[in-house]
């Protein structure tokens, strides 16, 4: 008989779950007070760090899907929260930008989502985040060399 997998030790599951509630929690804060879905939340958030600026890109930075990015874009385009431009270099893509009712809405967010994330993490120690945050990028890079 093959050994048993129990869920609630098996750590990806584990990393899932707790995520998952994460993301709930604070889903339900941003559209409550925003309307803004966690995928948009996470494009004008990419987008106004600069670390990316097609959909492609923003794909590739958060690990979403291309019909969720895209979905998210087309949603905060109609809010005249983003603004898309031709990519001169691929004519499939655009660049994507916040509009300054964009960036004003990040304004605004941002020091709600620092509250969301003291509130959860409050239980714990400044070294113990520091040392999870550690850890969870040593998971991260482990999982995209064994992709």
């Amino acid at each position: 008989m093959a050994d048993r997998l129990i869920l609630d030790d098996f750590v990806p599951f584990l990393l899932s779950v707790t995520s998952n509630r994460v993301s709930s929690r604070i889903a339900t804060a941003y559209e409550a007070l925003f309307g803004l879905s966690i995928p948009e939340w996470r494009l004008v958030t990419v987008i106004a760090e600069g670390t990316a600026t097609t959909q492609a890109e923003i794909g590739e930075r958060t690990r979403m899907d291309k019909v969720t990015v895209s979905r998210a874009a087309i949603a905060l385009t109609q809010r005249g929260l983003l603004e898309r431009s031709p990519n001169s270099q691929d004519r499939r893509s655009h660049h994507l930008t916040l509009s300054q009712a964009g960036h004003a809405l990040y304004d605004e967010v941002v020091p709600k989502a620092k509250e969301l994330e003291a509130r959860i993490f409050s239980r714990f120690a400044v070294g113990e985040l520091e040392q999870f945050t550690h850890m969870l990028r040593r998971i991260d890079a482990a999982a995209k060399e064994s992709e």
